[in-house]
Formats: C-alpha cells, sequence, structure tokens
C-alpha cells in the first residue's frame, strides 16, 4: 500500500490502511459482491465508462441500487485515481477497483436494521511481476475438469466475486502444469474463457476469434483487442470453439484489464504454433501501446521489481 494514499467507503474518502468492511457483509457471507477491475495508463482510467456499463448491467441483474449516481461514482473514481497516482513513481499506473454488496447480512446481524448497501473503492500497486516476463516467453494454459458455472445459475455478463470455480480450475491446472492457468469448459464441453481473463485464437483463415458473446463475460480488453484487430485490417468473429480448435489454432492469446494481452505459447503441455509469441500477437501488442501512449512491456519490465 503506498504512503497517504486513500480509499472510499460508503460516502466519504479516508486513508486506505483505514479501509475495513465488516465480516458480516453479505459481500463476505454470500458472496454478493459485484465488481469491476480498471488500471491507469499514465494516470488516467482506462475505458471507465465501458466498465461502469458493465457494472450497471450487473447490479440490475442483482438488485442493488448502490445508492449513488453513476455520473457520482465515476467522480469518485477519478478523484481516487488522480490522488493516488500522484503518490507513485513516475512511469507507474495503478489498479482500482469497485466493490458494490447488498450490505449486511441480516442472518449474522443480531437485530433488524436499515440495511444500506457497501460501496467501496480501492486502488493497489498493478502486480507487474505476475506477468512481465510473460510477455516475450507466454502463458501456459491447461483444460480444467471444473466447469463454468451455468447460464442458469447467473448470466455470463454478471461480474461477481463468487468464484470458487475459478480458484478450483487454476489449483488443477498448476497441479498438472507448474505456471499454467485454467481454461474453464461450459457443460456442452465449448471454450468459454480463463480464470480472470478472457480466451481468443487467430487462425490464417478466419482471423481472431472469441467464444460467443452469450457464453463469456463480456470482457472490456476484448472490446479493445477487437477494435484494434479491425483498425490493423485483421478479421475478427464469434462462434463456438471446441478444446481441439483451441489447440490447433495458429496463436492463442489471452486478454485482461492488467495486462492487456498475453500470448499463449503452451497449452496442455504442447507448444502452441512455433512456441512463441506470434506476429499477430506482436501487432495487436504494438497498437495497444500505441493506443494509451505506454509502452506496455516496458513499463512491465520496468516495475516488475516491486515485488511482495
Amino acid at each position: 500500500m503506498t504512503e497517504g494514499a486513500l480509499a472510499y467507503l460508503n460516502g466519504q474518502f479516508l486513508p486506505a490502511e483505514h479501509l475495513a468492511i465488516s465480516v458480516i457483509d453479505a459481500g463476505f457471507v454470500l458472496g454478493a459482491t459485484v465488481s469491476e477491475q480498471l488500471r491507469t495508463f499514465g494516470g488516467r482510467l482506462f475505458r471507465l465508462e465501458s466498465h461502469l456499463d458493465r457494472l450497471w448491467r450487473s447490479l440490475e441483474v442483482v438488485g442493488i441500487d448502490p445508492g449513488l449516481g453513476r455520473r457520482q461514482l465515476a467522480d469518485v473514481a477519478w478523484e481516487l485515481a488522480g490522488h493516488n497516482h500522484r503518490l507513485l513513481e513516475p512511469g507507474d499506473d495503478l489498479g482500482l477497483g469497485i466493490l458494490v454488496t447488498p450490505g449486511p447480512y441480516l442472518g449474522y446481524s443480531g437485530q433488524p436494521m436499515d440495511v444500506q448497501p457497501t460501496v467501496c473503492l480501492h486502488t493497489y500497486p498493478l502486480a507487474f511481476w505476475l506477468w512481465a516476463d510473460k510477455y516475450r516467453q507466454g502463458q501456459a494454459l491447461w483444460v480444467s475438469t471444473v466447469r463454468q458455472v451455468d447460464h442458469a445459475c447467473w448470466p455470463p455478463w454478471l461480474k461477481c466475486r463468487s468464484r470458487m470455480h475459478y480458484y478450483l480450475a487454476d489449483q488443477e491446472a498448476a497441479h498438472k502444469d507448474p505456471g499454467a492457468r485454467a481454461v474453464l469448459l461450459d457443460r456442452e464441453g465449448f471454450v468459454t474463457e480463463t480464470s480472470t481473463a478472457n480466451l481468443v485464437i487467430y487462425r490464417a483463415e478466419e482471423g481472431l476469434l472469441s467464444p460467443p458473446r452469450e457464453r463469456i463475460l463480456p470482457g472490456i480488453s476484448l472490446e479493445v483487442l477487437f477494435q484494434l484487430a479491425h483498425w490493423l485490417g485483421i478479421r475478427t468473429g464469434f462462434r463456438p470453439l471446441r478444446p481441439e480448435e483451441v489447440a490447433s489454432a495458429d496463436e492463442i492469446m489471452i486478454t485482461s484489464t492488467p495486462f492487456c494481452v498475453l500470448p499463449v505459447t503452451r497449452l496442455q503441455g504442447q507448444p502452441v504454433g512455433a512456441g512463441h509469441p506470434g506476429p499477430i500477437y506482436q501487432k495487436l501488442l504494438q497498437a495497444w501501446s500505441q493506443e494509451v501512449g505506454v509502452d506496455i512491456v516496458g513499463q512491465a519490465e520496468q516495475f516488475a521489481r516491486r515485488t511482495p
């Protein structure tokens, strides 16, 4: 935690070290937490409006009124990011989390109460050390036997913190191939996404492909990646993908807010393509750096020394 950093909780800014949410909050008791994770580039929040669009869709699904308007929440996010970014080293950036829960869980409260939602915003140093070397070496993936939550449980576009399946899937993947992240299938055996990241493949005859929108979380970074592909003249599309189609792709990538886009160079212990980051990935990564005005790889490598 950066000295002097602030956080926001239920209408008030407070020192980040004083931030605390009750253990009887429904976000802990039930996992009923709607969330968004953003990051800055050059101190500016990236695609805040898109993240707020998704947040408000999630809040509608869960039926939570956060008690403040979208514009108010955006103002809080900008103020918090601006203050805390000024505390960083030059060239560094931060992540920003938004959490909304229904508030205290009545079964643990001990008495009736006027329950109000919990609204929290906080920032954190980006953990560049987790992915800095993967821009050049690539990420390993493993198809997990743990399945994605079925859409009959909650819709794929609900971004929430109920992620035990991600945790279990990643444990399995790391056991099979140390350093690997999990790929989750749906109950029909089609690829959905990895834990905390969207998955795309590139096939020369079809272009950049993602599983269908209705099967996956609508990733903001996935949206950016496809926009960049369009500007570069790379075809894009959505269709169901079987694991064997992913395995035979020319290139595989994962995309998520903190690291933007990473190449996948190993799947099920076998090399993907030539076994190193491919040319389409390189073009997309370069275009992303140009879009945000930050050398994404250079920044990650520079600040990767900031380990826990």
